[in-house]
């Protein structure tokens, strides 16, 4: 089991991009939506990604599944900085909700006029 989790959170960080360039424009990002399939492949999907401005923090919790009974939990942390007239969610960490894993992503969100934007 401890291999499986291991290999999930592999799936899960492949789907996250590579850090965004200096002078990428994050408003041409497509809107994040909350569920999608992994692009790290395998049958996974990623439910329940909404982060949250707070302070200078913006969190998520989400999930990863492998329908029909594979269910990991897991929190998303990021630095929320000015960019853009907007904010920035980047220097992502996430953890296994049970405390069982942890680790670094390079996905980032960005927060502009009520738009919520995921790194393509």
């Amino acid at each position: 089991m401890r291999f499986c989790h291991f290999a999930l959170i592999a799936v899960v960080l492949a789907v996250a991009p590579q850090a965004a360039r200096a002078d990428e424009d994050f408003s041409k990002w497509p809107v994040l939506t909350s569920t999608f399939p992994s692009t790290g492949g395998g049958g996974y999907i990623i439910k329940g990604y909404d982060p949250v401005i707070s302070g200078e923090k913006c969190i998520t919790t989400f999930m990863a599944t492998l329908p029909p009974t594979e269910l990991y939990l897991h929190v998303a942390e990021y630095d929320a900085v000015p960019a853009q007239g907007g904010t920035l969610c980047t220097n992502g960490k996430w953890r296994a909700r049970d405390g069982s894993a942890t680790g670094t992503t390079p996905y980032q969100v960005f927060f502009k006029d009520g738009v919520v934007r995921g790194a393509p």
